[in-house]
């Protein structure tokens, strides 16, 4: 292998000193934004020159101290403050707000003496109260984060000493890049390093990433190329090499960079040389790395964004209003600007009114007017509410605690309820009217179920595996309370007893860490601690409905057929092993190995696999011995059993066998079939399955569901795998289900366990990883049969067919059995998409050693690149993965979630249109979408499926003609309805379904408006094959193009750029990691939890809200006015007929309490009936709580009650001799009492807590008018607040004041209630009318198979494969 590696170096120098481009004008490409979640803003930050890591060592000092020693070290800081800095820093943020800066204007006009209306100290008061109680709140917060950064800080970790010559313990916050790390098992990594050294003999580290991601399964990290092979620790002394790699970036799924000798020799890093901080070590004893990211340059700080923060819809409507507040109170300055000068005109020649300057100069009544407008301002600031933001904060953390506490939203398996990560955007869940949701793990429990598998052209359809899982579900719903059963769904098998089936055994792999840090340590980030989880990890997707295959009777019998025998080349009397035989087996072996699964076995020791040893095979006679012995000594040496090349270049007789396909007996598909024609159905929707005769004559039986044991290996129930993805550990259950069971791995060797083969070990040679672009992944492995190199390759069937041999019709005889595979493969794959099965195809490709090491080359250059990384290695597999042989196919189901289809169905009847955004085939997509409900039975159904622009927009011209002759789909969107609409009353609805091909003509600029206007007349889109770039884009044109509030909810990383455009993203922390969480506004456990989050907590934020915010604008226009009423009889001379603390006070302590409690506690509707009556929710999409109309209807309101309060008293005293301040008390009592009543006549549910609240605001109000009427007696001089209360509170006529003025000013607004109620009733208000069980009988009526070829399903499709041929024709209805 040297003279590749020589090639590939020179090449390599070549491209490094060719190039001129600097780091800023990389260029990022559309497989770099997917990798990083297609966050375009977070898109992985690059420094202008690539990290040049040098060991801190002392011979390295001049250069360690150029290079490493400018980094950053390993202390962090999520802090925002200091003691130094924390007061001006603080109020500098919050003079950002217009608001803040408004009041201080105010301030700093009051201490103008000509403009002057309060004392200077108390217009600083409610500005002061304000920043102060906004400073303490973030002052706690940030001392919080501080003293966890501080323990973070201050934890222990092994550094190697130079001074020492040992490793020696440090802090965290000690280490720097380029220090030497050594970590035991169970040890959280500190910063991110190079993995250079593991105790485990085959250079394997393993580490839990739940700190990180979310995902609890384990992942394999290896030592870097070249340092595996040592038998001692690394010596750091003797470490000459340094390590040169990109930029700290926060993409946790790439890292590029290589690692130079001393003698200029490269190795290429890649993430799995790459251990990430937050992260901990497990079945491990002991690792060895050096530093390369610390700090806040790890990628886990890099990624800590923290709660998001956004602007909700009502938040920016209550901008708009403040903005008109400011407007009516310049007219009102401007008003009594002009009034003032009128008066000072009018009486012009009387000095009473015009008193003159002490230098006798007399102020023009026009300049005095100018004056009076600011001192007019300064008196009556308190329109513009500035505890409006304050309350608004508080309320809003008030509704995030109860959605948090509500135990509906506690999902008891996984220990998690419901997370709110964007703290003031939760009235926005009121308002949704677009809801955008993935699928796989979204709408279904990312379980994935091994159902049926095609192998060689055949179909197995696993009719007692079919059995069991019908056996979960009746036991599940057994257990179940039938009241709680979910109609018309796939049930929930989470809760299935272990007693009823055979399950997996954990030990104590899974042991989590006594650090209650484990998790926080990364960089506190979702702010969840790894000490959540239980003690006892179960490995991931290892649920007994996942592990227990029962295998198909058929394809059974056929298997047990491969034996020693069939490969004994020496035994010339034994036929050719047949075509379909070969394919079985490599079928399963590639089901086995092409994936990334971690093996590991309880309470033993993991140990490197050697030579196949006899005790693997049980021995039955002398016979068998002595065909064993035969076997070993012509086909598996050593050499071939550890998986190393022989050492003669004579080829092993066995490839022959493999590869001469010309010289095997040949079994067409076709002639087998036509064979048992007269046993199988011939139904397209019935794939052939075995009949009861041929069941029977099986050798391998079924009792009671188990599989008996074969002659070979007992089937191993004790091995612990831990996959990275549901789907491989399905495959690889179902590979254990026919005992060939993957029995350990390491990243030189994979051995399987083969029924009567034995112990088969396979030399790794490469792996290629599954990628969204590629859609597949592929292993590189020397077989130890025929010690040549295979490629097996699985993904996603319209990728794998592409890539397939191209078979000439007219060719040799296996071109044709590959013809024939390929199209009844084909209609299979069809045929488990529209079951709703997720399928994959296999298939595997065979290698010369020349043609291998010329792609070695090529790879080996990519490998070592860091500039284009992506792209090399792309080209690299497509060089690989070419003229594939294909296998045959694999069917997987994947669960509907419980309560999806009742839940859609409410969100349907809540006027909320539904998109379901995935990437599975056409089929299967339309399958999920009608057994959830997405899409009804009497749906008509219209299918765009082009392959030009042309052909898109002729298509989507005649849907929509189609759709034009049916108007009723329009307007059932309407119809307000106590029930839900049903078929007689609303008529067909409309679904479009829309392939990942024909939506990027869509979402060309020139279709937006038409694609627009089409799925405007539908109540459901289903978009097929969609990538996350167009899912994001998808969302985008919706919420920009139509004004509309868009809500998204995913499960995996290729959801979270979906999320991210979406006004609000939901997060499903399931089975895919944390990434989607981490990238949301909400997260919930599961899907059915998004009906009570929108529908009731939702409705409940949004109308409480808005009714708190015109509330706020209600109060403090109307105690305002009163201000302003009095101006007209004190010539607008800016008098306050009121002491300026009450007027302070008023809106700052007497009534600021009891709108806050209603924000946070008022139900207009109960839970029970927004969930039985959806409709109720569109009065939040339709923002009704809130209209202009309705802001201004309170402003008038507040106009009419101050002209109440105002005027009743006025003329009650009007004649007598009382002062300013007794005509004023009854004023600001009585405004009191109206303020605080009007919040009652709204409140449609009163508790104790809201009496509490407003009984203590009156009493405030009275003990402090008392105590300061008691006390004050030069407080305001010449005129003073002294005694008036107590005099006032001895006096009839106060109380008489009081009650009438109170009554009169709430009197049309009570009776505008009464009628209301009894005449013109809302929806919510007439909920007594109907009856919950007919609702409940309404929801269930209609249910949907799940299976498409049990369906009646009228639809309008137009044409599957719509092109340019017959692009101008008229579609016309077609039926599958």
């Amino acid at each position: 292998m040297t003279e590749p590696l020589q090639w590939a170096r020179y090449h390599w120098q070549r491209l490094t000193r060719g190039t001129n481009r600097t780091d800023n004008e990389r260029p990022y490409n559309y497989f770099s934004l997917l990798a990083c979640g297609c966050r375009s803003a977070q898109t992985p930050r690059l420094a202008g020159k690539h990290r040049v890591v040098v060991p801190h060592l002392r011979p390295l000092k001049d250069e360690y101290e150029k290079f490493s020693g400018t980094y950053v070290n390993n202390r962090i800081r999520t802090t925002k403050y200091t003691l130094l800095n924390f007061v001006p820093r603080n109020l500098f943020e919050q003079f950002h707000r217009v608001a803040n800066l408004y009041f201080l204007f105010l301030v700093v006009l009051n201490w103008v003496p000509l403009v002057e209306a309060f004392q200077k100290e108390i217009t600083m008061l409610p500005l002061v109260v304000v920043l102060t109680i906004i400073a303490i709140k973030d002052g706690l917060e940030d001392y919080r984060k501080y003293k966890i950064d501080k323990q973070i800080n201050n934890l222990i970790t092994k550094v190697y000493s130079r001074r020492e010559k040992k490793y020696v313990d440090r802090c965290w916050k000690d280490v720097t890049v380029g220090d030497f790390i050594r970590l035991s098992c169970n040890e959280i990594i500190p910063a991110d390093m190079v993995l250079l050294f593991s105790t485990d003999p085959d250079g394997i580290c393993h580490i839990e990433t739940s700190g990180l991601d979310g995902e609890s399964n384990l992942k394999q990290r290896q030592v870097v190329r070249g340092f595996a092979e040592q038998d001692s620790e690394v010596d750091p002394e003797k470490f000459s090499s340094k390590i040169e790699c990109e930029s700290p970036n926060n993409d946790l799924n790439r890292f590029r960079g290589f690692l130079e000798h001393s003698n200029k020799e490269r190795v290429g890093l890649s993430k799995e040389n790459l251990l990430l901080r937050g992260c901990t070590i497990r079945n491990t004893e002991a690792v060895v790395g050096i530093v390369v990211y610390a700090g806040h340059e790890t990628k886990a700080m890099l990624n800590n964004s923290g709660p998001r923060y956004k602007r909700s819809k009502l938040e920016r409507r209550a901008n708009t209003d403040v903005l008109w507040c400011v407007l009516l109170l310049v007219i009102m300055c401007f008003t009594g600007a002009l009034g003032h000068g009128i008066w000072l005109s009018k009486y012009e020649d009387v000095p009473f009114f015009n008193i003159p300057e002490p230098d006798g100069h007399v102020i023009s009544p026009g300049l005095a007017g100018f004056h009076m407008f600011w001192t007019m301002i300064i008196l009556l600031q308190v329109l513009i509410p500035i505890s409006l933001y304050v309350s608004i904060e508080i309320v809003k953390l008030g509704q995030i605690y109860f959605i948090q506490s509500d135990m509906d939203f506690y999902n008891e398996k996984l220990d998690s309820t419901v997370q709110c990560r964007a703290l003031n955007i939760a009235e926005d869940l009121g308002q949704i009217q677009f809801l955008f949701s993935d699928k796989t793990g979204t709408l279904t429990e990312n379980k994935m179920v091994f159902r049926r598998c095609s192998v060689a052209g055949f179909d197995y359809c696993h009719e007692e595996n079919a059995k069991r899982l019908e056996s979960y579900q009746e036991v599940v719903s057994e257990d179940e309370d039938p009241a709680d059963a979910p109609s018309g769904s796939l049930s929930n098998v989470a809760k299935l007893k272990a007693s009823n089936c055979r399950t997996v055994h954990n030990g104590p792999l899974g042991s989590k860490s006594s650090n209650y840090l484990a998790g926080s340590c990364f960089a506190l980030g979702s702010g969840e601690g790894a000490s959540g989880v239980p003690h006892s990890r179960q490995a991931a997707f290892s649920s007994p409905i996942e592990t227990d295959v029962v295998p198909d009777t058929r394809l059974l019998h056929k298997f047990s057929q491969i034996t020693p025998q069939l490969f004994n080349s020496s035994d010339e009397t034994l036929p050719n092993p047949p075509l379909e035989t070969l394919y079985i087996f490599d079928f399963f072996i590639a089901l086995a190995i092409c994936n990334t699964v971690v093996v590991s076995a309880p309470n033993q020791p993991r140990q490197k696999v050697g030579l196949s040893s006899l005790s693997g095979m049980p021995m039955k006679s002398l016979e068998e011995i002595k065909n064993l012995f035969q076997r070993l000594s012509v086909r598996r040496s050593p050499s071939l059993a550890s998986g190393k090349e022989p050492s003669s270049g004579v080829p092993n007789p066995f490839v022959s066998r493999l590869s001469l396909f010309s010289r095997m007996k040949l079994t067409s598909p076709v002639e087998e079939e036509a064979s048992q024609s007269s046993e199988s159905p011939q139904d397209s929707s019935h794939p052939d399955c075995p009949s009861e005769t041929e069941k029977q004559i099986c050798e391998a039986g079924l009792t009671n569901g188990q599989v008996e044991s074969l002659p070979g290996q007992p089937l191993p129930s004790n091995l612990c795998y831990e996959a990275e993805s549901p789907d491989e550990a399905a495959l690889v259950y179902a590979a254990r289900a026919y005992q060939c069971t993957l029995q350990s791995r390491s990243p030189e060797q994979v051995m399987v366990d083969f029924a009567a083969l034995g112990p088969l070990t396979f030399q790794l040679l490469h792996i290629l990883p599954f990628d969204s672009v590629r859609k597949r992944m592929s292993v590189v492995v020397r077989h130890p049969l025929s010690n040549q190199i295979v490629v097996y390759t699985k993904g996603a069937d319209s990728v794998i067919m592409e890539l397939l041999s191209t078979a000439n019709p007219d060719g040799a005889s296996l071109e044709k059995q590959q013809m024939i595979i390929r199209e009844k493969t084909q209609k299979h794959l069809d045929d488990y998409a529209k079951r709703g099965l997720r399928t994959l195809c296999i298939a595997k490709k065979v290698m010369s050693d020349t043609e291998y090491e010329e792609w070695l080359r090529d790879h080996f250059l990519a490998e070592t690149s860091i500039d284009n990384r992506e792209e090399l290695l792309l080209e690299s597999a497509m060089r690989l993965e070419n003229k594939l042989t294909l296998l045959g196919a694999t069917g997987i189901e994947d669960r509907l979630q419980e309560g999806v289809p009742e839940s859609i169905e409410a969100l349907h009847r809540a006027g909320i249109k539904i998109w379901m955004l995935t990437g599975d085939k056409q089929e299967t997509a339309v399958n999920i979408a009608y057994a959830c409900k997405l899409l009804e039975p009497d749906d008509k159904l219209f299918i765009l499926n082009t392959q030009s622009k042309d052909a898109c927009e002729v298509l989507m011209g005649t849907i929509l003609k189609e759709l034009q002759k049916n108007p009723a789909e329009q307007a059932s969107s309407s119809k307000d309805a106590r029930l839900p609409p049903g078929p007689q009353d609303s008529g067909p609805r409309a679904g479009l379904i829309i392939t990942g091909k024909t939506l990027e003509f869509a979402l060309q600029e020139s279709l937006q408006r038409r694609f627009l206007e089409l799925t405007a007349c539908c109540q459901a889109v289903v978009c097929c094959r969609a990538t996350p770039l167009q899912k994001s884009e998808v969302v985008k044109l919706i919420r920009n193009h139509l004004r509309v509030m868009t809500l998204a909810i995913g499960d995996g990383a290729n959801d979270v750029s979906m999320i991210q455009v979406a006004d609000i993203g939901i997060g499903i922390s399931g089975q895919e990691g944390m990434q989607a969480v981490m990238a949301s506004d909400f997260a919930v456990s599961q899907f059915k939890h998004l009906g009570k989050l929108l529908l009731v907590h939702g409705h409940w934020c949004y109308t409480r809200l808005s009714n708190m915010i015109l509330y706020f604008f209600y109060k403090n226009v109307a105690y305002v006015n009163l201000l302003f009423w009095y101006q007209f009889f004190c010539g607008f001379s800016g008098t306050s007929m009121t002491d300026y603390w009450v007027l302070i006070f008023f809106n700052l302590l007497f009534t600021s309490a009891p709108p806050v409690i209603y924000g946070v506690l008022e139900k207009d509707v109960s839970a029970e009936t927004l969930m039985q009556l959806p409709e109720l929710y569109k009065s939040g999409q339709k923002s009704e709580a809130y209209l202009p109309l309705t802001f201004w209807i309170t402003l008038l309101d507040a106009f009419y009650q101050s002209l109440v309060c105002f005027f009743v008293p006025y003329y009650t005293y009007q004649g007598s001799d009382i002062d300013i301040f007794t005509f004023g008390n009854p004023l600001n009592t009585a405004a009191l009492f109206i303020i605080l009543l009007h919040l009652v006549i709204e409140s449609k549910s009163l508790t104790w807590i809201h009496m509490l609240v407003i009984v203590g605001s009156i009493l405030c109000y009275f003990f402090f008018a008392l105590v300061f009427g008691a006390m004050c007696v030069t407080c305001n001089p010449p005129s003073n607040p002294y005694w008036i209360m107590q005099n006032h509170m001895l006096d009839p006529m106060f109380y008489l004041v009081c009650i009438l003025t109170t009554c009169v000013a709430l009197l049309p607004r009570f009776i505008y209630r009464v009628l209301q109620g009894s005449l013109f009733p809302s929806p919510s208000e007439r909920r007594p009318l109907c009856d919950s069980s007919g609702v409940f009988a309404v929801m269930s009526t209609t249910s949907c198979a799940v299976e498409q070829g049990n369906l009646s399903v009228p639809k309008t499709a137009l044409d599957l494969d719509y092109s340019e041929t017959n692009a101008s024709g008229t579609a016309g209805p077609s039926k599958d």
